[in-house]
């Protein structure tokens, strides 16, 4: 019996001291920072505070980004179960490597990914220089009133921009849910009379469907952060193309610690909601699928 309260003994001493690590590591990697953040904020009062969160400039970063972050997760969705849909159910040549270019916006530095969309989107690259005045679409377009198309510095460019960071996650969140649909219950459908559109929508969009939407969380939470790219490719125009992480630089930019850690706490409370969010739908897609 000796010997085996010595065992349990060290391995509670084992658990507790891995559990203390695991806590330090996250409060020095996650809890310290955010708290620094709070105290940094704390230096000024809450009217001060208030008009930075505020000013006009916030504003319309605020409105940008949650605007492109929300068309780029709804286009993903889309596109994503799309792509999903291809990997999983068919076989093609190439179909490893476009199961990995999938994860390529996660690997990619967002430098390059910049400089890649601005040489394909920007004036002159690749698609934007048919855009360009003086050419059969720019002419075409300049009679219907367009004068010019630019699909870098602009909302469209900051939209290209979060589409690309954020393709992968509804992808990778829709792709093994459709891997673990047993082919009998498609089969099982057809045989009771259903077409192949009402056994999509019927039978496998609702099993997909919490997928999705967790993908859309992810993909609208990191659409949100999004920094690199962005800061490349939008031109950073106030009151047009400035979002809210570009916004908080430019105030570091100007020594203003106070008022970017103002509008910093902004991200962070709509981050937490979105996590909030992402794990509440986890758990609603657990329930459902027991």
């Amino acid at each position: 019996m000796s010997a085996i309260s010595i065992t349990v003994s060290h391995q509670r001493f084992h658990r507790s001291l891995l559990q203390g690590l695991a806590l330090t590591y996250i409060s020095f990697i996650v809890l310290l920072p955010l708290g620094v953040i709070f105290l940094e904020a704390s230096k000024c009062s809450w009217q001060e505070l208030w008009q930075v969160i505020t000013a006009p400039p916030a504003i319309a970063a605020y409105k940008l980004s949650f605007y492109a972050a929300v068309l780029a997760a709804l286009i993903n969705s889309i596109f994503g179960v799309i792509l999903a849909w291809i990997l999983v159910r068919y076989e093609f040549p190439g179909k490893r490597l476009a199961d990995g270019l999938v994860d390529l916006p996660f690997a990619m530095p967002a430098v390059v990914a910049g400089i890649a969309l601005l040489s394909v989107y920007g004036s002159g690259g690749v698609i934007g220089q048919y855009l360009d005045p003086g050419t059969f679409i720019g002419d075409s377009l300049k009679v219907l009133g367009i004068k010019q198309v630019n699909l870098t510095s602009s909302v469209v460019g900051v939209v290209f921009a979060k589409v690309f960071v954020t393709l992968p996650f509804v992808v990778r969140t829709v792709q093994p849910v459709l891997m673990e649909i047993e082919p009998e219950i498609e089969e099982a459908a057809h045989i009771l009379g259903a077409s192949a559109r009402q056994t999509f929508w019927l039978v496998i969009f609702p099993q997909i469907l919490p997928a999705i939407f967790t993908g859309f969380t992810l993909a609208f939470a990191r659409a949100i952060g999004e920094y690199g790219v962005v800061m490349i490719i939008s031109g950073n125009i106030p009151y047009e193309t400035m979002i809210t992480s570009v916004y908080i630089y430019r105030r570091l930019e100007q020594y203003d610690y106070s008022g970017a850690t103002a509008v910093a706490i902004v991200l962070l409370v709509i981050s937490l909601v979105i996590l909030i969010c992402t794990n509440l739908l986890q758990l609603w897609s657990r329930r459902y699928e027991s």
